[in-house]
């Protein structure tokens, strides 16, 4: 099953439940999920946003929601902060299970080695490949300086 369909059946369901917290998450998911497709229309892909489209925008939104929640706790906004907080968590719902500290040294290690990459002038060709199969499992904004540290 697809993330999309994930998505929607989850929107039922809080629907159904009468969940309003997690269905307003769930329909600014829906929203920035058709705002790719609309995107990539314009671009000339009529296919829509992959499942590993849909994994970077729900990366996005987590991203977003930390710095804003971190921005509401330190203005003394707590109310904010916690609903947030709260969002976060309906959105990882939908993400794979985060890659440990070890684990991403280990595919880090894996990825250099399988791209023979020698210097920091491969280090676009790391990224990229680690990329293509951990999105949404590592924050690569983490993993560049642990690729660049490696390759220096």
């Amino acid at each position: 099953m697809g993330l999309r369909t994930k998505i929607s059946e989850a929107l039922k369901t809080a629907m159904k439940a009468k969940d309003g917290a997690r269905l307003s998450t769930l329909r600014l998911i829906n929203a920035a999920i058709k705002d790719r497709d609309i995107a990539l229309r314009a671009e000339g892909q009529n296919d829509g946003a992959s499942d590993a489209d849909v994994l970077v925008i729900l990366g996005k939104m987590v991203k977003q929601r930390q710095e804003s929640a971190r921005t509401y706790e330190e203005g003394g906004r707590l109310e904010l902060a916690e609903r947030e907080i709260a969002e976060i968590a309906v959105i990882e719902d939908f993400l794979p299970r985060q890659l440990s500290d070890a684990e991403i040294a280990a595919a880090i290690s894996d990825t250099i080695e399988a791209t023979s990459a020698s210097s920091i002038r491969d280090m676009g060709k790391v990224i990229g490949a680690l990329k293509s199969k951990y999105t949404g499992q590592m924050d690569f904004g983490r993993v560049g300086p642990m690729v660049k540290d490696r390759l220096a």
